[in-house]
């Protein structure tokens, strides 16, 4: 598996991560989890990215992965959801950092996101202090954000934070070459999540979920031809290559698909020709959908 630097971090991570939220779920047995996560290191997935809000997922690491911590880079996402302090705070987040580290089962984060919190709280300052002091004392190595729209802008800019988490894919191509041209030469790692952008093209019809039907309609808008096309291949490996992108988030509860989805990114960067028929077919439609949060 191919890995990259991450931004000026010192970390390398893999050009596809894995994205832990489908084994929040209590649904998952423990033996599938155990399978799954250990299938991901094995096929040199060097990066985990998990959040205080997807259900078990930090707790599940920590049990199935404690042994085998020095092998992955571990991401995760603070601000929220601690009793006893209010959210978006600098003491939520030094809270939220404490107790990850208790469910991961770690002495140190690689990465830690404050998890899309909008413009005003990045500008008050106290939520980045705090993973400033955690950074200091050793308990996180990159302070990050994750997000969309002018909050992630000025995250980039502000010269606080080593990496960045946000929306890249074939139908939120808003931040190639100027976002992402702006974090790399800023030194800011960035992981590209839902490069998949959840998979419009398995649907004939507008589906009813939301999530959904928001990447359905910008993918018919794109007028790209359904035919013919591995969709779930061309669309990660446009995702992972984009330029300035380290790493590509994928989450699935399947070990098959994960193994398929290595292959792909395996592959390497998809043709010119291809890469620019989808970015020029993004154009053509507009161009100016946002990221979604």
């Amino acid at each position: 598996m191919l890995r990259r630097g991450f931004g000026e971090s010192g970390l390398e991570v893999s050009a596809l991560g894995f994205g832990a939220g489908h084994i929040g779920d209590p649904g998952m047995g423990e033996g599938q989890v155990e399978g799954l996560l250990g299938e991901a290191l094995d096929l040199g997935i060097t990066l985990i990215d998990t959040a205080r809000s997807y259900g078990e997922s930090e707790a599940r690491i920590g049990r199935h992965l404690g042994g085998r911590r020095a092998e992955f880079v571990l991401s995760t996402k603070v601000g929220y959801g601690i009793e006893g302090f209010e959210d978006w705070t600098g003491g939520c987040v030094s809270a939220g950092i404490e107790a990850a580290l208790a469910r991961l089962r770690t002495d140190w984060i690689d990465v830690v996101h404050l998890h899309s919190c909008p413009l005003s709280v990045l500008e008050r300052g106290d939520v980045i202090e705090a993973l400033e002091r955690a950074r200091e004392r050793g308990q996180i190595r990159v302070a990050a954000y994750s997000g969309e729209g002018e909050a992630l802008d000025w995250a980039v800019g502000c010269g606080a934070f080593g990496g960045v988490q946000l929306s890249v894919n074939v139908c939120d191509q808003g931040a190639m070459g100027g976002l992402l041209g702006r974090a790399g030469a800023a030194g800011v790692g960035v992981i590209a999540k839902r490069p998949l952008a959840n998979a419009p093209w398995r649907f004939a019809a507008r589906p009813e979920a939301d999530d959904l039907a928001i990447y359905w309609e910008r993918f018919e808008a794109l007028g790209l031809d359904r035919g013919g096309e591995a969709w779930g291949e061309v669309a990660l490996r446009f995702s992972a290559f984009a330029p300035g992108v380290c790493s590509a988030i994928v989450g699935t509860s399947s070990r098959s698909r994960l193994a398929m989805h290595a292959r792909a990114v395996e592959a390497g960067a998809l043709e010119v020709e291809a890469v620019e028929a989808i970015r020029a077919a993004w154009r053509a439609a507009g161009g100016g959908w946002a990221g979604v949060i």
